[in-house]
């Protein structure tokens, strides 16, 4: 049996809701000595939607090939689908 969770698909995420999954990405880089990519969400907090987008995009390209972070590039995903949502 696998350990592996599965992720709940959801597409109507709030701004506080996102940033607050960004947060947990962040720290889950840093756990998994990703500094940069931890980097990448810290001060979100209020950011404009296009930046929030930038980073998230700029996070997913980073991950394309460490597939031992699948994930942290799964919540992303699941993120980058809630962007929409930002106001």
């Amino acid at each position: 049996m696998s350990d592996e969770k599965t992720m709940k698909l959801v597409t109507n995420l709030d701004r506080a809701a996102i940033e607050a999954m960004l947060r947990e990405v962040g720290g889950d880089a840093a756990g998994a000595g990703l500094t940069d990519l931890a980097k990448m969400f810290i001060g979100i907090e209020g950011m404009p939607a296009a930046q929030i987008e930038q980073r998230v995009n700029n996070a997913m390209k980073w991950l394309v090939d460490k597939p031992q972070h699948m994930r942290i590039a799964a919540t992303l995903d699941l993120i980058g689908m809630n962007l929409k949502n930002l106001k």
